[in-house]
């Protein structure tokens, strides 16, 4: 497995549509494992394929690790079929780090995908996997969660990861084997 580069605010493939996987290759399933062991690395808990300059519609995300036990979740072409329920919460990115903000999202989603065997196959997410899943197919459409923040809200984060991009001249972020990343010639430690 290889750890992927993760594209920050800026870098032009996060606001891009992305392409509908039309057959599951030993690519597309190298790709997924990439982007699970990248996710794990930068300490997220989703990754959509754009976040790492890929544009198949694939994301992964795995909300419930819980006793060093993980519980993946791969989705290829997902698309959301049901919401129901609202709720605020507080969202953050992995494209944009260190940068958050309360988001309203439905409190349960039911989506549809593929699997990485090319299977269909729902997931039913309440809560943080609600969440985390709605965050993650904005992402396969070219949004961000910044895009929900009001408009006050949405300046003072602008004004903020303007300080945190000079990190990202390249606008990526690497990660470190270790969990830390390494921007600007330099390592840092994510905390």
């Amino acid at each position: 497995m290889t750890l992927l580069g993760i594209h920050v605010l800026g870098s032009p493939i996060l606001r891009q549509e992305t392409e509908i996987v039309t057959a599951v290759t030993d690519d597309v399933r190298q790709l997924i494992d990439d982007m699970f062991e990248t996710m794990y690395m930068a300490r997220g808990i989703g990754l959509a394929a754009p976040q790492v300059g890929r544009r198949e519609r694939v994301t992964v995300v795995d909300v419930d690790r819980e006793g060093g036990r993980h519980h993946p979740i791969a989705l290829i072409n997902p698309t959301i079929v049901l919401r129901e329920g609202s709720a605020r919460g507080e969202e953050g990115c992995l494209s944009i780090p260190e940068i958050y903000g309360d988001v309203e999202r439905a409190t349960r989603v039911v989506v549809q995908a593929t699997d990485r065997e090319g299977q269909p196959f729902e997931v039913d997410g309440t809560d943080l996997l609600a969440r985390c899943l709605q965050h993650e197919v904005d992402h396969l459409h070219g949004k961000l969660f910044i895009d929900y923040l009001g408009i006050f809200k949405r300046r003072a984060a602008l004004a903020k990861w303007e300080e945190e991009k000079v990190k990202y001249p390249t606008q990526v972020r690497l990660v470190t084997a270790e969990g830390g990343t390494v921007s600007a010639g330099r390592a840092e430690r994510d905390g």
